[in-house]
């Protein structure tokens, strides 16, 4: 029966995702739909996912595309689709085509958000959703040649109505139209729509759930993994090497988007698959996501520590020290060993840290002190840290990282380390081993 609830499974889950829950509610998140998850029949799970995020106090804004509900009536009408550098080249007919596929699409988001059935997520959810003329618009112009004719970029977005909008409960809904200040209307792209709107709002995260799975780790290979999180100036290097990317399905076409909102100050954009059930939930709820996350380090202040940063280390370790979870360091090595140190620092104060102690001839490294301050605990902080440790251990050309741990082995197992016998550490760090303490031992291996 799909109706029974596994205490054993059900209960951890849940506990797991309380600090997702915590975190986002208030936040403000644009998502990006584009049409092709309305064709692909995709609306009614997305829009409950949606419901499910507003219930957990999080604001909207959804903002939808239309390509192929457009050429699907322009093909009704006898007509080609045109476009050039990437975006619809909008005659009069084609305009007429937007504009009954805008009304027809709102119609039936509107519904879906309307199916309180029982039995189904939407049940006993009241929500509302709300549309307008938010958006001022200006012509795309004659760029190499081509007459873009009603084609359009955004020229401002009404930021302070949409957050009263959202503040009040309202889940806010937008077309890609917008018009100019005579009311002359333009077709406007969802994607320039959605990074609009999330750097006029300055939002929390701007998601794209869209007909790629992510951004590959190798461009060049199609069955590459996806990359899980981009740093906004690998983001940048990669839409540069990337040339002019026209279609939705080039690595670059949303990525550019995420790039230039995280640029602007939107703290994470995300690209994640329509195609996978839930998609939406996983990317916000669970530890490991799914699809690419675009973050702006700067915002973290991520960094490698130096010797100036060896007093606030202390300051942060020292309660840890105390209560025994950390292993005391005395004050020289850590003074010595300050340039192996990744810390997380904001407005000057140190709220997080890690150490990477290389063993290079076994090929692996220790991670040490990884420590993230009571007051921020449950951020993912420490996920940030473990992140880069392992980056710095693999540019060493390490094959894997251990721990040595007496009270946070779930927490390692969890994101992908395994126990070994303490047998297996290397020669040197064996001899400095404590077996009155008897740590755990637990390696991740790259490969």
């Amino acid at each position: 029966m799909s109706g029974l609830v596994f205490p054993h499974t059900f209960v951890p889950w849940f506990r797991s995702v309380a600090p997702y829950i915590h975190a986002y509610r208030g936040e403000t998140f644009v998502v990006g739909m584009p049409g092709e998850l309305v064709a692909a029949g995709k609306l009614n799970n997305f829009v409950q996912d949606l419901a499910i995020l507003h219930a957990m106090g999080i604001k909207i804004v959804l903002v939808h595309g239309f390509r192929p509900q457009v050429n699907e009536q322009l093909a009704a009408k006898g007509q080609t689709p045109r476009y050039s550098h990437g975006r619809r080249i909008t005659d009069a007919v084609a305009l007429d085509c937007a504009q009954e596929a805008a009304g027809q699409l709102r119609f039936e988001i509107e519904a879906a958000f309307s199916q309180g059935l029982p039995n189904t997520p939407m049940a006993n959810a009241t929500v509302r959703v709300v549309s307008g003329n938010f958006l001022t618009a200006r012509p795309v112009g004659i760029v190499d040649g081509v007459d873009f004719q009603h084609s359009g970029l955004v020229r401002k977005v009404d930021g302070g109505a949409i957050q009263r909008a959202i503040d009040i409960g309202a889940i806010v809904l937008l077309s890609p139209f917008g018009f100019s200040p005579t009311g002359e209307a333009f077709n406007l792209s969802m994607e320039d729509v959605a990074t609009a709107t999330a750097i006029a709002l300055q939002a929390d995260k701007l998601l794209f759930v869209c007909e790629v799975p992510g951004v590959p780790e190798d461009a060049s290979d199609p069955d590459s993994a996806i990359d899980t999180e981009l740093a906004l100036a690998d983001a940048e290097r990669m839409v540069a090497q990337a040339g002019p990317a026209p279609e939705p399905t080039d690595v670059a076409f949303y990525l550019r988007h995420c790039a230039e909102a995280c640029r602007a100050g939107v703290e994470r954009s995300h690209i994640i698959p329509f195609a996978v059930d839930g998609a939406l939930l996983q990317e916000v709820y669970t530890h490991d996501g799914i699809g690419t996350m675009v973050v702006d380090e700067k915002l973290e202040s991520l960094r490698e520590a130096s010797a100036d940063d060896v007093a606030g280390i202390i300051q942060l370790i020292e309660p840890f020290e105390r209560d025994g979870t950390l292993v005391k360091r005395s004050r020289t090595e850590i003074e010595r060993d300050a340039e192996l140190y990744t810390v997380i620092e904001h407005d000057g104060v140190i709220f997080g840290c890690a150490a990477l102690y290389p063993y290079v001839e076994a090929r692996t490294a220790e991670m040490a002190a990884l420590t993230v301050s009571a007051e921020v605990q449950g951020q993912g902080d420490g996920d940030r840290l473990l992140k880069r440790i392992e980056q710095r251990a693999k540019a060493m050309g390490l094959d894997s990282i251990f721990v040595l741990t007496t009270r946070t082995m779930h927490w390692f197992i969890k994101r992908g380390f395994s126990q070994v016998d303490p047998e297996w550490l290397p020669e040197e760090r064996k001899r400095k081993y404590n077996w009155d303490r008897r740590s755990l031992v637990l390696v991740k291996r790259f490969n």
